[in-house]
């Protein structure tokens, strides 16, 4: 039976190493209950050991999460409905990148699969205790490599080809994440929720770790290593999208310096061409298509949707 908690409840996916966990962590710091959202119960368990260590009286618990299974998606909320009546915040962060070619188990190409469609379909399971939380919150945690994403209406649903290269693969998907973001958001319209994207620059995490078996990531890598920071910098937008209460929804937040690399955060509504609607829209039903979802709501904006 779900329960009351006079703390706040946030669920962080990816919480068990870099910029999952330093955002798990200074949610605990703020005394908010962190539901750690992994795939790896072994890691899972030493990452919250460390953070019970590390921070005192930490409210945390670990539930297991596979992006890559659409069932698994589906019984981790429902496990979370069961518990809780409240989400005050969905910290949509784990992912892959630069992954070889493969499928999910609902045999979506990798990256789309589970940085893309995992977090939509999660959030639309939750939609509910969101809603029902004031002044709740989704920060799906996107990549400067969005801006290189080649994504339009006419590309979907053809999105994930498998002649397309692995750092492309992984750009649409972080495009699709500030897509989802931002028309999320306009979906929400007047109802006392927000939604805000955010992406960490160059940071040093295990994110990477396939990172050199691609072609152009090995060509700019020494370049990109002298704009790298700690996990701990990169984790500062989305820390400030998670709690600021200055932020408005539909914003993104990012590192402010050189090619949003590294930096101070800065917060400002994305650039039209960015987030245009018309595809973000395609986009979504694209998404409600091949999840089976229908979230409550539908859209808010004058689009033509006919493609």
């Amino acid at each position: 039976m779900a329960r009351e908690t006079p703390r706040k409840v946030a669920i962080v996916t990816g919480a068990n190493s870099g910029i999952g966990f330093e955002v798990a962590k200074a949610l605990l710091e703020d005394g908010v209950h962190v539901v750690l959202a992994c795939r790896d119960g072994v890691r899972a368990t030493q990452a919250i050991e460390t953070l019970r260590d590390e921070v005192e009286e930490a409210s945390a618990e670990i539930q297991l999460l596979n992006l890559a299974s659409l069932q698994s998606v589906e019984r981790f909320a429902v496990t979370f409905r069961t518990r809780f009546k409240r989400l005050d915040l969905l910290v949509n962060n784990a992912g892959v990148m630069f992954e070889s070619y493969g499928q999910t188990e609902d045999g979506f190409e990798l990256h789309w699969g589970i940085n893309h469609l995992g977090h939509f379909a999660l959030t639309g399971h939750l939609i509910d205790r969101l809603l029902a939380t004031p002044r709740s919150r989704v920060v799906t945690v996107t990549s400067a490599a969005y801006r290189f994403g080649r994504l339009s209406a006419e590309m979907l649903p053809e999105q994930t080809a498998r002649a397309a290269s692995r750092f492309q693969l992984y750009a649409r998907s972080k495009r699709a994440n500030l897509l989802f973001a931002v028309e999320l958001e306009r979906r929400l319209k007047d109802r006392d929720m927000r939604s805000i994207a955010a992406h960490p620059g160059g940071a040093a995490t295990g994110l990477g770790r396939h990172a050199s078996e691609s072609a152009l990531y090995r060509r700019v890598l020494p370049f990109l290593e002298r704009l790298s920071q700690s996990a701990a910098q990169g984790a500062r937008p989305i820390i400030e999208a998670a709690t600021s209460p200055k932020i408005g929804g539909g914003e993104l937040c990012r590192p402010g310096g050189w090619l949003e690399m590294r930096g101070s955060s800065i917060c400002r509504r994305p650039r039209l061409r960015e987030t245009d609607a018309r595809t973000a829209r395609k986009l979504w039903r694209v998404s409600e298509q091949q999840t089976g979802l229908l979230y409550p709501f539908r859209a808010t904006v004058n689009v033509d949707d006919r493609t």
